[in-house]
């Protein structure tokens, strides 16, 4: 026979506390990082993680478990084809809680939840491009300043001569 958990529960009841959960791992899937209370940002946490190895699983039976739970298909589609295989090699710890202070009317204290950033192929792949780009506009603004330096030296040598 399932049993509630005992304890303070966010929200008041545990049905209200399965959505608060469920509409803030949305948001965060969705955004990549929100705000919200230190007491919500820490039971949000397991939560959010379990829902982010599921997506790294990646089979139907997964996806329809995920769906249970947030029933926007455009954010679960997000879990699954991006976020899942961005931490393919990470054994957990996908999420990061960073304490903001406390807030201005209730005094509560706050903290941001964010996704772990890994950066992903294609955006090392970018971040190579530009550093080459780079490199090669470096390089040729030397060149320029060498033949200027040698038209210089070329120029000075004629007129020595012209004056011999």
């Amino acid at each position: 026979m399932p049993k509630p958990t005992k304890g303070a529960r966010l929200g008041g009841s545990a049905a209200h506390e399965k959505l608060l959960l469920a509409n803030l791992a949305k948001a965060l899937f969705e955004h990549g990082r929100i705000t919200t209370t230190e007491a919500k940002a820490r039971r949000l946490r397991p939560y959010a993680e379990r829902l982010v190895t599921k997506a790294k699983k990646g089979d139907l039976h997964n996806r329809r478990q995920v769906l249970q739970v947030i029933t926007d298909k455009s954010v679960v589609h997000t879990l699954f084809t991006e976020i899942g295989p961005r931490y393919e090699n990470r054994p957990g710890g996908y999420t990061r809680i960073t304490k903001i202070g406390n807030r201005r009317g209730d005094n509560a204290p706050m903290a941001v939840i964010e996704l772990v950033e890994a950066l992903t192929v294609a955006q090392q792949a970018t971040g190579e491009a530009e550093a080459a780009t780079k490199r090669a506009v470096k390089e040729t603004e030397a060149a320029k300043v060498e033949e200027t330096q040698v038209d210089e030296v070329t120029e000075d040598a004629a007129e020595e001569s012209k004056d011999a």
